[in-house]
């Protein structure tokens, strides 16, 4: 019996150490298992995240600034209604580009008096057939020709929301709907449409409005004025006629071409901004708009 039961208990040790041994094996194997696949796992999270991030760039650049702007349109150059404009809004002006390196800026934003109108831009010496480069990423929305205005030109929508526009073109280089990288040749310096001279007219836009491309961009040093800027809709301004800048009383003897011309505005914008015509008779003490 004692013999019996010496070489039965001998088996049972014997087959628990051969369980424990496998134990200890497949523990080992799990680990060395794990062990490689930890590496695995975290190449498969950076391949994630570079897919998810082209996926987000693409998105970004199929519909720049899809957000803010209520469509995407190849119809026009900036039209865009009584889209109500933000109250504020953080620009990005990192990754930019100067639109050429030229840095002589011949005619300034704002109202010309000696021309009587508005200019929407910065006019920028160029040569005919310097390079000019978009200024930021994104995508082109509208390429066109004006014989009595811009001529050849390119107007770009960025993802931080400005679209920026390049007129007086020798030669367009890109097409519409086409992705540009910042510093992307998009056309030529030339003398097109209504020019005196070869030179880049340069606009930067928000949902249509034209703000001053100053305030992006410093062209005499060639860089912009910061990483951002905030844009803040402006107050709409109080009515006051006593401001000669902004508003005329009508005197005895006044007349809409008379006072265009004293004031350095068009009998066109006046009737625009005061709802008449050419054909509207003026009263002494009616005050009217003049920007």
């Amino acid at each position: 019996m004692f013999c019996k039961a010496g070489i039965m208990k001998s088996h049972i040790l014997r087959i628990v150490s051969i369980v424990v041994l496998m134990g200890v094996s497949v523990l080992t194997f799990a680990q060395d298992l794990l062990a490689e696949q930890a590496p695995m796992d975290r190449q498969m999270a950076r391949i994630d995240s570079v897919v998810l991030s082209r996926l987000i760039k693409a998105e970004l650049y199929e519909y720049p600034a899809d957000d803010l702007y209520p469509e995407w349109s190849n119809d026009y150059a900036h039209k865009y209604g009584n889209v109500a404009m933000p109250d504020s809004l953080l620009i990005d002006l990192t990754g930019f580009c100067m639109p050429t390196e030229n840095t002589k800026v011949n005619d300034i934003f704002g109202y010309r008096p000696r021309r009587r109108r508005v200019h929407y831009g910065l006019d920028i010496k160029v040569e005919r057939g310097d390079t000019i480069r978009a200024a930021f990423d994104g995508k082109v929305r509208y390429v066109s020709y004006q014989r009595r205005g811009y001529g050849h030109y390119v107007v770009i929508r960025h993802p931080n929301g400005l679209e920026t526009l390049y007129a007086h073109l020798n030669a367009k280089l890109v097409a519409e709907n086409e992705v540009v990288k910042a510093g992307d040749p998009i056309g030529l310096g030339g003398n097109t449409g209504r020019s005196t001279g070869p030179h880049l007219h340069f606009e930067t836009r928000l949902l249509g409005k034209a703000l001053n491309p100053a305030l992006f961009f410093d062209f005499p040093n060639q860089d912009v004025t910061g990483d951002t800027y905030l844009y803040v809709k402006p107050k709409k301004k109080v009515y006051d006629p006593s401001d000669p800048d902004t508003y005329y009383k009508v005197r005895s003897g006044d007349t809409l071409s008379r006072i265009a011309a004293n004031k350095g505005v068009s009998v066109k914008q006046l009737c625009k901004l005061n709802g008449i015509t050419t054909q509207s008779t003026l009263r002494v003490g009616q005050v009217l708009r003049l920007y």
